[in-house]
């Protein structure tokens, strides 16, 4: 487990430089950033990638279902002398009667089993003439597993080995010593495992218009979290579908109403 899954203010930092420096430019070719826009963000953790936002005179709305996390986002907003709502609920059965021009769901889909009813609802809040940005890691990805959260180093740091069939996977896991906590944590990412290929499925059921997208083999997060520069995938990968997901570590998608 590296520091920053522990230390949540450099997480809440690291997540606010990335956003500023390529998740807002990738949105604001569609959308341009001018104070008093309305921002949702779905799954905002701690808030970090609202933070640029809120610097330029929007007004930031978080919904998360993890209490500790909605708290965490209150206080370095707070710390940061910024204002922001951020409610403690599940997007599922929230009530939000809000409309949003811009509306953010990055790193969150994968974890979501509901995908296509998710998107839906992103879809029923969006004002008509707004965006909604997505960005995930491909399943097949190295990390797509998430098994860098372990604290087992050779397990954190090891590729692809969530591919593994789910049996042989846990065995691998029990015997490096992961908690259960961790191992039901990953089963459950094992099942919510989101591709390329199917993401685009969801956006045409749920009739809304892909504009744009970016694919990533260096993740732009990686710049903050390793000082990796972000690269992007060659187009005869991109190109390839289910290919692509291996060699994509972060996919970016700038959704409208059709």
């Amino acid at each position: 487990m590296q520091k920053r899954h522990t230390n949540r203010k450099q997480y809440f930092n690291e997540l606010a430089e990335t956003c500023e420096k390529y998740f807002l430019p990738f949105i604001e070719h569609h959308k341009k950033i001018t104070p008093n826009l309305s921002i949702l963000e779905i799954g905002c953790g701690e808030g970090g990638n609202l933070l640029p936002f809120s610097k330029r005179g929007c007004k930031v709305t978080g919904i998360d279902i993890s209490e500790i996390r909605i708290k965490e986002a209150k206080q370095f907003f707070q710390e940061e002398g910024l204002s922001g709502n951020f409610l403690c609920q599940d997007i599922f059965t929230a009530i939000i009667v809000e409309k949003f021009d811009i509306i953010i769901i990055h790193d969150v889909i994968e974890h979501v089993l509901a995908k296509k009813r998710l998107l839906a609802i992103a879809k029923n809040l969006l004002n008509s003439n707004g965006v909604i940005y997505v960005g995930f890691p491909p399943w097949q990805m190295p990390f797509g597993g998430h098994q860098q959260i372990c604290r087992n180093r050779m397990i954190s740091f090891s590729p692809f080995i969530h591919l593994l069939p789910e049996r042989i996977y846990k065995i691998l896991l029990k015997k490096a010593g992961i908690n259960q906590r961790t191992i039901t944590e990953l089963m459950e990412i094992k099942g919510c495992g989101t591709t390329i290929e199917l993401f685009k499925k969801l956006v045409k059921e749920v009739e809304l218009t892909q504009v744009d997208e970016a694919y990533y083999f260096i993740n732009p997060h990686y710049e903050s979290k390793f000082g990796l520069k972000p690269v992007k995938t060659i187009s005869i990968f991109s190109a390839i579908p289910i290919w692509r997901n291996f060699f994509t570590t972060s996919y970016f998608a700038i959704l409208k109403k059709t």
